[in-house]
């Protein structure tokens, strides 16, 4: 039986990663620019947070670029050791990150709007090395790429999960109260999570403690 990961997004400093590890977190998230959304922070922090985050947890720089030379780029400013792509990329783009930047791993966003995003994600998977499933709204005159707080269909999440081949991390809407329902309900690789430990825009450990309680709880195949 499988615990699944836990990543810890929206991570605003170096004591925030600390304490995000310290409960257990195997990744943590780390936004630049993005055209909507919480957590944003400069890619001068990123650096200097990835450069504090102990071996065997993975730093994770969320984009919303969709040029494979600039999220490149990128990389080499804050020295990340995964790139989390908001928008959509194809597998072309990938596979030319993935040439540029070996070693560090690629987690394609997939945004859960309809049943579509089974057939999304299947195409996603190539040349990813994970996938993550949220709630964003791709179409909306200012783009949701995350960190809306809204869950979603879980029945598409799990089909997804049992559709692809590739470690899957469910996002949005996720907290202490509901984790472990999907958990239980979509049987992902990871799960993710950011406003959902926020409070006064700071991240709360009390929270934190009670997520990473009930999501250890729980277990799958």
């Amino acid at each position: 039986m499988t615990r699944p990961r836990i990543k810890v997004c929206c991570i605003a400093s170096a004591e925030e990663a600390r304490v995000a590890v310290r409960h257990g977190a195997s990744l943590v998230g780390l936004v630049s620019a993005m055209p909507s959304g919480p957590g944003v922070i400069d890619e001068a922090l990123i650096g200097e947070i990835a450069a504090t985050v102990p071996p065997g947890v993975t730093s994770v720089l969320l984009t919303s670029r969709t040029d494979p030379a600039e999220i490149a780029d990128q990389q080499r400013r804050t020295r990340v050791g995964a790139i989390q792509l908001c928008d959509r990329l194809d597998a072309d783009a990938r596979t030319a990150l993935r040439s540029a930047l070996p070693g560090v791993r690629l987690i394609q966003v997939v945004h859960v709007e309809g049943s579509g995003a089974i057939g999304e994600a299947v195409a996603a998977a190539e040349a990813s090395d994970a996938l993550l499933l949220d709630s964003g709204a791709t179409a909306s005159a200012v783009k949701e790429l995350g960190g809306t707080g809204r869950t979603h269909d879980w029945a598409i999440s799990r089909a997804i999960v049992e559709a692809v081949g590739v470690p899957v991390l469910l996002a949005g809407g996720l907290g202490p109260d509901n984790v472990a329902e999907a958990i239980r309900r979509v049987a992902p690789w990871g799960v993710d999570v950011c406003s959902g430990l926020r409070a006064e825009g700071r991240l709360d450990e009390t929270r934190l403690a009670r997520f990473v309680g009930e999501a250890g709880a729980v277990s799958h195949p």
